[in-house]
C-alpha cells in the first residue's frame, strides 16, 4: 500500500497490505485528531467496504435464533409457547411450518431483549 496515499481495495493483495498496515496501528494507537489518527480511520473505511463487499455475512435464521438463546438462557419449548401464544404455534415455527409474524416477533423481541431485526432473515420452511 502506497505510504502516502489510501485507494479503493481492488484486489486480495491490495487488501493484505491495507490489513497489514492497519494491524500496526493496534500496538501504538495515533493521538486523536493526527494526521496518522485520520489514514488509520480512513485504512478501517477501505477494509470494511472490501469485507462488505468479497466476505459478506449471512442473515442469521430467524429459527436458528431462537434456538440459540433458549439453549443459552436455559430456556424450554414451554418459555417459547408463552411468548408466542401456544404450544402448537412454538412447536410449528421451531419445526419450519409456519414463519414467525409480525406480533410474534415484536413479542420476542420486546420479552426476549432479542433485537427486531435479527428475525427478518431468511427463513426455510421444512
Amino acid at each position: 500500500m502506497n505510504a502516502t496515499q489510501i485507494r479503493p481495495l481492488r484486489s486480495q493483495a491490495d487488501y493484505d497490505a491495507a490489513l497489514a498496515e492497519f494491524e500496526r496501528y493496534f500496538d501504538d494507537e495515533p493521538a486523536a485528531g493526527s494526521a496518522e489518527a485520520d489514514r488509520f480511520e480512513l485504512l478501517g473505511l477501505v477494509i470494511a467496504k472490501y469485507e462488505d463487499e468479497h466476505f459478506p455475512i449471512a442473515s442469521p435464521d430467524p429459527v436458528e435464533v431462537i434456538k440459540l438463546v433458549m439453549e443459552g438462557r436455559g430456556y424450554t419449548n414451554k418459555d417459547l409457547a408463552a411468548v408466542l401464544g401456544s404450544a402448537p404455534r412454538a412447536s410449528e415455527i421451531l419445526n419450519r411450518r409456519r414463519a414467525l409474524n409480525l406480533d410474534q416477533i415484536r413479542r420476542l423481541s420486546r420479552q426476549w431483549k432479542i433485537p427486531a431485526d435479527t428475525f427478518i432473515g431468511q427463513f426455510e420452511q421444512a
